[in-house]
């Protein structure tokens, strides 16, 4: 017999691919959102040291350091999704990235996944420079896309956020 999940119910708790809440994985990004402040503080002072000695890289100023902070962040997130399928943060709230299939993701799938997931931020920049909005306004252009980014999951099957489903990776519980 076919068993069709229920849009309240997309996969059942024994399911070793059920996908954690919503909730679960919002309570994780303001988590992780803490720990990158450490992360960020340690990749910046050595972005720092480094303009101070490398006379080129004093010429970049502020998209310099912006570019160093992505590929920080990329280091640490595609570092931890590829060794353990976890950031520290997912440890915490239990959940793992894996492939579509359950397997560990790849070096390649760790890197479109991260790159993948900064969509939300490109529309909200995008929208934010188009319309001229103000700071504030800006913060809240920024906030309703991320809200809109995670309410997609709803109309997922499988509750996957939209990066996942193009990188070919889902959320499990762990």
């Amino acid at each position: 017999m076919l068993n069709i999940a229920s849009p309240s119910s997309p996969t059942t708790a024994s399911d070793p691919l059920a996908a954690p809440t919503l909730r679960r994985r919002f309570a994780a990004m303001l988590y992780e959102g803490l720990l990158l402040f450490g992360v960020m503080f340690g990749a910046t002072a050595l972005f720092l040291l480094a303009r101070a000695v490398i006379p080129p890289l004093a010429r970049t100023g502020d998209a310099g350091l912006q570019v160093w902070g992505f590929f920080a962040l990329g280091l640490y997130f595609v570092g931890f999704w590829r060794k353990r399928g976890q950031t520290l943060a997912m440890q915490t709230w239990r959940m793992r990235v894996v492939n579509a299939d359950g397997s560990r993701i790849s070096i390649g799938r760790a890197i479109a996944r991260y790159v993948l997931a900064w969509m939300w931020v490109a529309v909200a920049v995008g929208v934010i420079h188009l319309s001229g909005v103000s700071r504030w306004a800006g913060a809240g252009v920024a906030l309703a896309c991320v809200l809109a980014w995670g309410a997609l999951a709803w109309l997922d099957p499988q509750r996957q956020f939209m990066h996942d489903r193009l990188a070919g990776t889902r959320l499990v519980r762990d």
